[in-house]
């Protein structure tokens, strides 16, 4: 089994907080991606958006196109109404290359909202849950036509959020539905993500490395935070400068043989978290797991 590590540009500029990193060039973002090691990026709200333009962008520094980021309102869309607004993210994953989308549904999320806090997010009633699973897996298949997995992101301030809801959508959805693995956001969710990841690890499409500060948590949830508010405070960092244990939480993923990325994500203020310094930590604590439970790294 082969992995690939690649990065998220939300480090270097915040796409939820465009005033976190906004003076930040995406050259200098791309130039210290490639410095810390990595070998591919998501999308991030400063990348051209047209193909040849994006690849000549990413070309200079050696970086794959991963993924991207694409917030759905499917609760509230048809199937083909959520198709229609997602097609020219699709068109621009496909071109790149691209073999997975980061897919979330936000209808009703509060993840965007500094005033609520992330406590009092939406949850689906019966009757949507009924009705969901197949939305979701004819837009996976539309999807899967064009080449490309829909990774389904689990995120705070979200209708799935927690583990059961993650296992709810799983058991009712096909595998062209995949999962986006996120440690970072299963841990603030105060679930396991071992765990989770020893029941599904067959249908993870794609893994998101986050770390997760303790003390910061504590405080988000004993104080009723919103979701910005405690990543501004610096509730998510890289892969090694919280309390998530990486070995146990990607032994699940090994031995699955996923065989995709690695994406380190943190969503941090990059005046607080210098972004290279913290690339670099995240990259080395990803490789250092990866020697530890026998996954090979391809450049």
């Amino acid at each position: 089994m082969t992995v690939r590590l690649g990065t998220n540009p939300i480090a270097w500029s915040n796409d939820d907080l465009p005033e976190l990193g906004g003076d930040t060039p995406l050259e200098t973002c791309l130039a210290e991606a490639r410095l810390a090691g990595f070998a591919g990026i998501e999308l991030g709200n400063k990348f051209p958006r047209e193909p040849g333009a994006l690849a000549r962008a990413l070309a200079p520094h050696g970086l794959a196109l991963v993924s991207g980021w694409y917030g759905a309102e499917l609760r509230f869309r048809s199937v083909d109404d959520e198709i229609a607004a997602m097609q020219p993210h699709l068109d621009l994953l496909a071109a790149m290359g691209c073999e997975v989308m980061v897919f979330a549904e936000v209808g009703g999320s509060v993840q965007g909202l500094r005033g609520t806090p992330v406590a009092d997010r939406p949850t689906m009633s019966e009757a949507e849950w009924r009705d969901y699973p197949a939305k979701i897996a004819a837009v996976a298949g539309h999807m899967a036509a064009r080449g490309v997995r829909l990774a389904y992101h689990h995120h705070m301030g979200t209708v799935i959020e927690t583990a059961s809801e993650i296992d709810r959508l799983m058991a009712a959805t096909p595998d062209s539905v995949g999962l986006l693995y996120d440690t970072g956001h299963l841990a603030f969710a105060g679930d396991d993500p071992a765990a989770v990841a020893e029941r599904w690890a067959g249908r993870i499409a794609h893994v998101h490395a986050k770390d997760v500060r303790p003390d910061v948590l504590r405080r988000a949830l004993a104080e009723r935070w919103s979701f910005l508010d405690a990543v501004v405070a610096g509730v998510f960092t890289v892969p090694g400068d919280g309390c998530v244990d990486f070995g146990r939480a990607l032994a699940p993923v090994a031995r699955a043989g996923y065989a995709g990325w690695w994406i380190v994500e943190a969503e941090q203020d990059p005046a607080k978290a210098e972004p290279l310094a913290h690339a670099r930590i995240g990259h080395a604590r990803l490789t250092a797991t990866a020697r530890t439970l026998g996954v090979a790294l391809a450049a």
